[in-house]
């Protein structure tokens, strides 16, 4: 049996947690409304994970993982191409949708319908939704990059919903700041 581990980290968007495994990374967590809640919605993912309250013990390939949690919501440029994920029990379909995102680079985005398309048919745009709906390791796999057709604010399941995604996209460079960023709001 695999011995598996959750971890609260403090970041510029909130509390993350990050929850991982013998066989890497299980789930990731945007921040909840309290360290319950984080901790619950990665335990999805690793229901007798043994909480770790220091950093320091956690695994050297976990600490970059948190490290570039952190520095992305700082709005630096970075990627998690050597991050180890653990997708037992993510279906075929939800690893190309999460294959495909993980190329959208940031500071863009593409639309449902665009990955879509690059899976075949545009019909399909539902299911990639749900796909990263499903999510398990947001930020890493960063579905926060997909957006609807035209731009909008769509489909985030994120805490925070869709505010959660424009904010990281406005980190990020995506999107410029509205009128309420621009007037101190």
């Amino acid at each position: 049996m695999s011995r598996t581990f959750v971890m609260l980290f403090d970041t510029a968007i909130g509390r993350c947690g990050i929850a991982w495994g013998d066989n890497g990374i299980l789930a990731v967590s945007f921040p909840e409304s309290d360290d319950a809640k984080t901790l619950q919605r990665l335990r999805r993912r690793a229901p007798d994970a043994r909480e770790i309250a220091d950093a320091s013990q956690a695994p050297g390939e976990i600490a970059q993982a948190v490290a570039g949690i952190r520095a992305l919501a700082e709005g630096e440029d970075v990627g998690f191409d050597d991050a180890r994920l653990d997708m037992q029990g993510v279906s075929p379909f939800e690893r190309s949708v999460y294959a495909l995102t993980c190329k959208i680079a940031p500071g863009e985005t593409r639309t449902y319908g665009d990955l879509a398309r690059d899976l075949g048919d545009v019909a399909l745009s539902r299911q990639v939704g749900q796909a990263l709906g499903n999510n398990p390791v947001p930020i890493i796999v960063p579905c926060h990059r997909v957006v609807g057709a035209g731009g909008t604010m769509t489909g985030f399941s994120a805490p925070g919903g869709t505010d959660t995604k424009r904010r990281l996209l406005k980190i990020e460079g995506a999107i410029g700041p509205d009128l309420l960023d621009l007037m101190g709001g």
